[in-house]
């Protein structure tokens, strides 16, 4: 891949074979930002994975840097108003089933109550592929209307690794203090290693990068970020 002159002279400001400690990589990132738009900061995160090992989990972030999340609610018509008042953008049952069937996405993430993932599961071809499926291993097929909206407002975030074994998520925007995606990146990388599957070995975080949405990416003492 032939990159441009804005990106090979960003890449030619440090020595990127190297591993820096998490606030200075933050900084190489948003010193090395080319880009006329607030870049978003990502972290990459190498696990080595068994052949039966899924990593699929999510975290808040103590620094939000996203936009507040609409979210729409599944449930009968008796929870309706405890949704709204929660802070859900919407919420009902048939309505917003038939709704989402006919192409309507106007949400970013979408909770269900258990006895909703009967008929909600007939949306899997509309949700799933635009990644909206409610799923109880990210707290969002739940009783606790309440306690789920809070936290997604707060901005929980869902992170899973590809068919690769790395981790790719948004951990910051380059406008942002360094220290304060640094703290990102680190409460990822913890949470990482803590949910980590039990049978898991001693280097299960192999590598750990940061980049900006255009820029370079600058390897991380894993270590470090623990």
């Amino acid at each position: 891949m032939k990159h441009g002159k804005k990106y090979r002279a960003s890449l030619a400001k440090y020595d990127l074979a190297k591993k820096y400690d998490v606030a200075s990589a933050c900084k190489m990132v948003q010193d090395m930002k080319f880009a006329k738009f607030d870049e978003t900061v990502e972290a990459h995160v190498a696990l080595r994975l068994g052949k039966s090992d899924t990593v699929r989990d999510t975290l808040v972030f103590p620094n939000q840097f996203k936009a507040e999340k609409r979210v729409l609610v599944f449930c009968k018509e008796d929870r309706i108003k405890e949704a709204l008042d929660a802070g859900a953008a919407f919420a009902g049952a048939d309505e917003y089933i038939e709704k989402v069937k006919g192409g309507w996405l106007d949400f970013d993430v979408a909770v269900a109550t258990p006895d909703m993932m009967k008929d909600v599961g007939r949306l899997g071809m509309v949700l799933g592929r635009k990644g909206l499926m409610p799923n109880p291993k990210t707290g969002t097929v739940t009783v606790d209307i309440a306690k789920a909206i809070a936290e997604l407002k707060k901005g929980r975030t869902e992170y899973r690794a590809d068919k690769g074994g790395v981790v790719h998520i948004a951990v910051g925007k380059c406008s942002m203090d360094a220290d304060k995606v640094a703290e990102n990146i680190k409460t990822l990388i913890s949470e990482i290693n803590r949910k980590k599957p039990a049978d898991a070995k001693a280097d299960y975080v192999q590598t750990v990068s940061v980049s900006s949405s255009m820029g370079p990416g600058v390897w991380v003492d894993v270590k470090e970020g623990e």
